[in-house]
């Protein structure tokens, strides 16, 4: 069961899920691992000079990916544990 967590957490590392908000116009690129790697934002959100909607949208899309992530462990876990909920174990 050891080298199995071990390996789903090599796993997660890896993987990577895209949260979006605003249709699209902003993306978050977040890992299994709840880190995020890279936001993007389409250059006409930014043109538009509206700040307050700027940070409302990156502050989706990041929720966004963290809740895909979360959601893909769970997913790989349950998978793992053969569905038990182990406390400790994510």
């Amino acid at each position: 069961l050891q080298k199995q967590m071990l390996k789903l957490q090599e796993e997660l590392e890896s993987a990577t899920v895209e949260g979006t908000a605003g249709g699209g116009a902003v993306k978050a690129l977040v890992t299994g691992r709840l880190s995020v790697q890279s936001v993007t934002i389409s250059p006409e959100v930014a043109a538009g000079g509206d700040v307050e909607m700027l940070q409302d949208l990156v502050a989706a899309a990041v929720n966004d990916g963290l809740e895909k992530a979360q959601g893909l462990a769970a997913q790989k876990m349950s998978a793992l544990t053969g569905g038990l909920k182990i406390p400790g174990l994510m």
